[in-house]
């Protein structure tokens, strides 16, 4: 099991921007994929970004495709989200989470459990 700890969510208005952090405990880490995912009141959790294990690859989510940028340090056994021109319907919990692949974390088959997260307001 994978342990989780996000970061760095806050209140900022629309267009404004935000850096989230999430630290993962094991020495296996940098086998991971990892994401993020999203879930706003009454709404189901939804795909935010994933990063493959080396980082040389990220994918996004269609909403927050070309305003989102995700990123990992293995040595630190962390990623980020940055978080430009947001919008009032970023407003949600993050989470971040780990799987073996990009399919299985979009899938929602991951390590982690599923904690706290951290909570993104944005005023319109």
């Amino acid at each position: 099991q994978v342990q989780l700890v996000e970061s760095g969510g806050g209140l900022v208005q629309a267009g404004g921007s935000l850096r989230l952090s999430c630290a993962a405990s094991g020495r296996t880490f940098s086998n991971y994929a990892m994401g993020w995912f999203r879930q706003a009141p009454g709404k189901e959790r939804e795909f935010v970004a994933a990063i493959t294990w080396s980082g040389g690859s990220t994918y996004y989510g269609d909403s927050v495709k070309g305003r989102f940028t995700m990123s990992r340090d293995n040595a630190k056994n962390t990623v980020y989200l940055q978080m430009n021109s947001l919008k009032f319907e970023d407003t949600a919990v993050y989470y971040c989470n780990a799987a073996p692949t990009i399919i299985l974390l979009r899938r929602g088959n991951v390590k982690g459990s599923w904690g706290q997260g951290t909570q993104v307001t944005v005023s319109s």
